[in-house]
């Protein structure tokens, strides 16, 4: 069974590339999702079993989702630029945080070590 990636995202060029990437690492996509309330119900439709998460959505800032996901077993890759990376890590310490931009290459060897060691 292929795994689900939650992508959530609000700058579109760089979600649908970051889709690409995913999709092209042989992963099914779920997204794009400019804002928190999209993500957060796709996220309620089906558990996904990884999330990349952009921190600054349409809607506000991705932490309410972020914690909501690691309740529920859900790991996280925070795709965030260079500002947003110490709150992240603050606030959640064990996650992975990669920044923006981030090579394909780097997003998918992320992706294979999280799933690997959830």
């Amino acid at each position: 069974m292929t795994q689900r990636i939650l992508v959530a995202e609000h700058e579109m060029i760089v979600a649908f590339d970051l889709c690409d990437t995913v999709e092209e690492a042989g992963y099914e996509v779920e997204g794009p999702h400019a804002g928190i309330s999209d993500a957060m119900l796709a996220f309620q439709k089906e558990k996904p079993d990884l999330a990349i998460l952009d921190v600054e959505l349409k809607d506000g800032a991705v932490y309410p989702l972020a914690q909501k996901l690691i309740d529920e077993n859900v790991p996280i890759i925070f795709h965030s630029d260079f500002e947003s990376a110490a709150e992240v890590k603050s606030r959640f310490p064990d996650a992975t945080t990669l920044p923006k931009p981030c090579p394909p290459s780097a997003m998918i060897s992320a992706m294979h070590t999280v799933l690997d060691n959830s």
